[in-house]
């Protein structure tokens, strides 16, 4: 079987490098290959984890550049497009990185016939459900599981962004629709939870959107791996939280992916 080549952008992050070092252990079915605006790993990353790719692998580049985005993708089958500025503070920073940023890895991959997008969104997109009775009350450990008959928040709910950066993936969320549905690729979205460097829970204020790396990269790698014929779908990437209030059912059934993880394993001591 020929190997997969995959192309991993924002690759040295914390979540693009969870992902890189699971895949890394099967040699044998990718080919991987990472895009960032430089070498070294974020701030955030806080272990002595490397990506050790070779240079012509591990391009550098802006994706507000579409030439050079377009260079990058140009024989991929997949893309895993995680590149954006998280902070969401400035919103010329949002307009650069994750609007046009998220429009030219997309328009780039259908030029170049990748097969498969799979883009990072954020459980931010789910903020303004997270606020509101009775998901907040599970959200705050006042109430778990949900009251039966109250389904948990899934893709099929709009969207309930509260800031910039929120909203510039439902923009991207709306990518994936329109290049899987006009230009038949496929295009899944991952609604990304907590991931931090230290892979513990922070505090437990979060608790309920607590992703581990461990966890991050392995919906990731599912998604790399879904069936062909999956062509749209949006999936939270989340850990198996006691207090969880969306919807991981999704990814259990089209992806077979099962956290291995929980939150309140990872509590501050």
């Amino acid at each position: 079987m020929a190997l997969k080549k995959v192309m991993i952008t924002g690759v040295s992050g914390i979540v693009g490098s969870s992902a890189y070092l699971l895949m890394r252990q099967s040699p044998d079915r990718y080919d991987l290959y990472g895009l960032g605006r430089r070498r070294v790993l974020s701030e955030r990353v806080k272990d002595a984890r490397q990506i050790d790719l070779p240079a012509e692998k591990h391009r550098v580049a802006d994706i507000a550049d579409f030439d050079s985005v377009r260079q990058a993708v140009d024989g991929m089958h997949t893309v895993v497009h995680l590149a954006a500025d998280p902070a969401g503070g400035e919103w010329e920073s949002v307009l650069r990185n994750n609007i046009i940023g998220g429009y030219n890895v997309f328009e780039a991959c259908r030029e170049a016939g990748v097969q498969r997008i799979v883009a990072a969104s954020t459980i931010q997109v789910s903020t303004g459900h997270r606020q509101q009775e009775p998901y907040n009350a599970v959200s705050a450990g006042r109430h778990a599981p949900l009251p039966e008959g109250v389904p948990a928040i899934g893709a099929q709910v709009p969207a309930e962004p509260r800031n910039l950066y929120a909203s510039s993936k439902v923009f991207n969320e709306s990518l994936c629709r329109t290049y899987a549905h006009a230009h038949q690729m496929s295009c899944l979205a991952l609604r990304i939870g907590w991931v931090v460097g230290e892979d513990i829970v922070p505090n437990t204020t979060g608790e309920d959107i607590w992703c581990s790396q461990r966890d991050i990269g392995g919906i990731i790698r599912a998604c790399v791996d879904a069936p062909d014929e999956l062509r749209f779908d949006i999936f939270y990437g989340m850990s198996n939280n006691r207090y969880g209030w969306v919807d991981m059912t999704n990814a259990r059934d089209k992806l077979g992916f099962v956290p291995q993880d929980r939150a309140e394993d990872r509590l501050p001591k």
